[in-house]
Order: C-alpha cells, then sequence, then structure tokens
C-alpha cells in the first residue's frame, strides 16, 4: 500500500492507494486541517501526529511526498516546514520516501503536467473507479501523488 501525501500548512492531504492486480485501489483518504491561527511549532506538530497516526494506522509499505515548486518564498519555506515533518513521520517509521514534483504528478494522472485541479479530480475518480470525484482538492492531489508513484514502480518493473 503506497501512502500518497500533499503538505501544507492549514490542509495536509493523504490518500492510500493499494496496487492490486491490473487496477489501483483507494483504501482511504482525507485532510488534516490544521488550526491557522496556532503558533506555527504546534501546527508542524499536528500535521506529524497526523501523519505518523495515519502511517500507524494503516501500515503503508512506501510513501510518496509531493515536492513543491513555488515562485513566492514565504509559502516556500511554509509548504517545506509542512513537508519536513511529513518526512520525519516516514523516516521514523522506516518507510522510503519518494518526491513527485506536481507537474510530474499531473502529468502521469492527466497526461498534461499544467492540469488544473478540477481536471487531477476528475482523473483520479476515473483511474481509482469511485462514484465521486475525492474532496477536497488536497485530498485528491495526495491519491494523484500514490498514483504517480504507482505508475513509477510499475514503469520500473516493466522497464
Amino acid at each position: 500500500m503506497i501512502l500518497g501525501i500533499d503538505p501544507g500548512l492549514s490542509t495536509t492531504g493523504y490518500g492510500l492507494v493499494l496496487l492490486s492486480g491490473d487496477r489501483p485501489q483507494a483504501v482511504a483518504y482525507g485532510v488534516l486541517s490544521i488550526q491557522k491561527r496556532r503558533p506555527l511549532p504546534e501546527r508542524l506538530r499536528q500535521i506529524y501526529d497526523g501523519i505518523a497516526g495515519v502511517i500507524a494506522d494503516w501500515q503503508p509499505a512506501e510513501v510518496a511526498v509531493e515536492d513543491f515548486l513555488v515562485g513566492n518564498v514565504r509559502a516556500a519555506v511554509a509548504i517545506g516546514e509542512a513537508r519536513a515533518v511529513v518526512l520525519l513521520a516516514a523516516a521514523q517509521a522506516g518507510l522510503p520516501v519518494f518526491q513527485y514534483q506536481p507537474a510530474q504528478v499531473k502529468q502521469f494522472v492527466t497526461s498534461y503536467g499544467g492540469s488544473q485541479k478540477v481536471q487531477v479530480q476528475e482523473m483520479v475518480r476515473l483511474l481509482l473507479g469511485l462514484d465521486e470525484a475525492p474532496e477536497p482538492a488536497d485530498a485528491a492531489d495526495a491519491l494523484a501523488v500514490a498514483l504517480c508513484h504507482c505508475y513509477q514502480r510499475r514503469q520500473a518493473q516493466l522497464g
């Protein structure tokens, strides 16, 4: 099972995908909603505790994390801090971590690296055979990261 994560300081999305047979399956997905008015160290602890809890509950074999490309320095630092505690939670659980750029994830899921969030949500729905597109968008993004890793693994096995 692969845990995909879309890190953020206010919302961190997670999605668990099981790759069995030809079609990946969504096992669980959701978001960690972080209290925006709390001091930064407490917000980072919330992210860490939340991801560590998902790992403990679901026991994934691998973790795939969305890396980031942000033009705004302040946003890059904020996302980097959230990403760092996600990486720490995975490392403390002894799990291998794989990182993917947003355009790379979109390319694998929608065949276009500049896709909009709505397109990603719909393709995640189709690829996982879900009745409805995953909500919120951060959860769909996390599932997309997990799917991207599934496809990367499959290509590596075939290549």
